[in-house]
């Protein structure tokens, strides 16, 4: 008997071990993050379990609807002001993204999130529009 040289993944793992925003969901839009086969840790965009250091991921679907924990206008580099935010997901992590939908100065810490539609993937940064662009009616 011959050996052949190709190798494929056992059933259950997965190939590619990168997340991205992608058209997962049934409306376009979603998240595939990573969770670690030896503690559960939910994680995006990583090599290794930000808890244990395994390398053993494996992808999942998310939705994507998160919540600002911290934003920031942010004008380096460029002639106009972006939003930079710091968004946590049901699934227990914290991710630096771009909150579109609003006036940079205007997305506040609580404002829910979803992934944007046709947002690419291979281009690095990770671009969010808010859910309710009416903004905060009053304090609480």
């Amino acid at each position: 008997m011959s050996e052949t040289a190709t190798h494929t993944a056992p059933i259950g793992h997965e190939v590619s071990r990168t997340a991205s925003t992608g058209t997962d969901g049934p409306d376009g839009t979603g998240l595939t993050i990573q969770r670690c086969r030896w503690c559960g840790t939910a994680s995006f965009r990583r090599l290794l379990c930000p808890v244990c250091a395994s390398s053993d991921l494996q992808a999942e679907h998310s939705d994507g609807l998160g919540v600002v924990v911290q934003s920031s206008v942010v004008n380096r580099y460029t002639g106009t002001a972006r939003n930079e935010s710091l968004v946590r997901f049901p699934e227990g992590f914290v991710f630096r993204c771009r909150v579109v939908g609003a006036a940079p100065n205007l997305v506040w810490i609580g404002a829910r999130v979803r992934p944007v539609a046709g947002s690419d993937p291979d281009a690095g940064e990770v671009v969010f529009e808010l859910c309710d662009t009416g903004g905060r009616t009053e304090w609480q």
